[in-house]
């Protein structure tokens, strides 16, 4: 095609790692030669990173990242009832300004007029009203499908949830999958969308941390209590299910569903206090290096996943891995914290996937040539 494909990408969160996401691969879709527009909230982290496409933080939305949530839920009658009321009249709040910011994006877009409008992800149901009024105004939409299963909610107001989600998908003429199997998993839930609209992508790496000024190592090592000839398992929030010979560091923002006061319990219960240590803060983007280069070794023991940004950081720091939900996972744990040759060579594949299979080049290569098949055919 002889002029640039006008792509603008919206991920309303400013912080955390889906924009991560969305900042890497807006950059390699530059590169690949599109003109990119990132669409995205007022809290943008990323804005002192190098930018070779535009930005635009209109979204003026919430932090993800409550501190209140990671308390064990008060006893008096009356705290749980205020909370409970609290809750609610916050969620009025923020659905009013989710209205508000799904409006005036709406908006925003139609007088943007670009080519494609890429999502990163769709949060809720209700937010099909305004991808169905968007593709009437003639704009031809995409999403990235980061997560299209209900993993934290179970029942009937689930299945009704689920049936809701199921409009939004035909909204779309391209969706992007980071693995074959999430596709077929998708096309096993929504068999309406057609196979020749989604399309598999590999995630991409974390290269971005490798210029990005992290903290000294030394200073984390302090804020850990931790000796610098110390091994350290680093898990991205969960808990070993016997001691091992290393220090565990369970690092990461937890889910609404963990409460830390019992979380604390079962560790004080299990005997391993003086191995485990918490770090349940929004990781700060200077941290991450550090904390990667402390790990002798990084878990991430999902129950269910399709995908996920965190394991890129391990491959782009060289570290060995393991991802699993099965019982056996302390004992692999074990096992290679006690065998640096093969944790040393698990990190040097895994640096070796992060520059290859997980390179953004090829990514943004595939993404451009399904975008302009797309504006080809006019598929709409």
């Amino acid at each position: 095609m002889g002029n640039k494909i006008r792509l603008a990408m919206v991920e309303p969160n400013g912080a955390g790692g889906l924009i991560h996401y969305a900042y890497q691969l807006c950059a390699a879709l530059s590169n690949e030669g599109l003109d990119v527009t990132l669409v995205t909230g007022t809290n943008y982290e990323m804005a002192e990173f190098p930018h070779n496409f535009r930005v635009q933080n209109i979204l003026a939305l919430w932090t993800l990242f409550d501190p209140q949530q990671m308390h064990e839920p008060p006893k008096n009658p009356l705290t749980r009832l205020w909370h409970k009321i609290h809750r609610t009249l916050r969620r009025g709040v923020r659905a009013v300004r989710l209205i508000r910011a799904w409006m005036g994006l709406t908006r925003h877009l139609t007088n943007l007029k670009p080519d494609i409008v890429l999502f990163s992800k769709i949060n809720f149901p209700f937010e099909t009203y305004f991808l169905g009024l968007m593709q009437r105004r003639g704009l031809l939409l995409a999403e990235i499908g980061h997560e299209f299963e209900l993993r934290e909610s179970s029942g009937r107001f689930a299945a009704l949830v689920a049936r809701a989600y199921a409009g939004i998908y035909t909204h779309f003429s391209a969706i992007f999958f980071h693995a074959q199997e999430n596709r077929e998993r998708f096309l096993s839930l929504f068999p309406f969308v057609p196979r020749e609209r989604t399309h598999v992508i590999a995630h991409g790496n974390s290269d971005w941390l490798l210029s990005f000024p992290a903290r000294d190592k030394s200073e984390l090592l302090a804020q850990y209590g931790l000796r610098g000839d110390e091994r350290v398992v680093l898990y991205a929030f969960a808990l070993a299910r016997q001691s091992c010979a290393a220090k565990l560091v369970i690092a990461g923002y937890p889910t609404k569903h963990i409460h830390m006061d019992e979380l604390r319990k079962r560790i004080h219960e299990r005997g391993v206090s003086d191995d485990v240590i918490l770090d349940t803060r929004y990781i700060p983007l200077g941290d991450i290096r550090p904390l990667m280069e402390l790990a002798a070794l990084v878990v991430y023991p999902y129950h269910s996943s399709t995908q996920s940004g965190s394991l890129q950081m391990a491959y782009t720091f060289g570290k060995p891995v393991i991802a699993t939900n099965v019982g056996g996972l302390p004992e692999a744990v074990d096992a290679l914290v006690n065998d640096p040759a093969r944790a040393e060579e698990m990190g040097r594949q895994s640096r070796r996937l992060a520059e290859t299979r997980f390179g953004w080049n090829t990514i943004a290569a595939h993404m451009r040539s399904v975008f302009e098949d797309l504006l080809k055919r006019g598929n709409g």
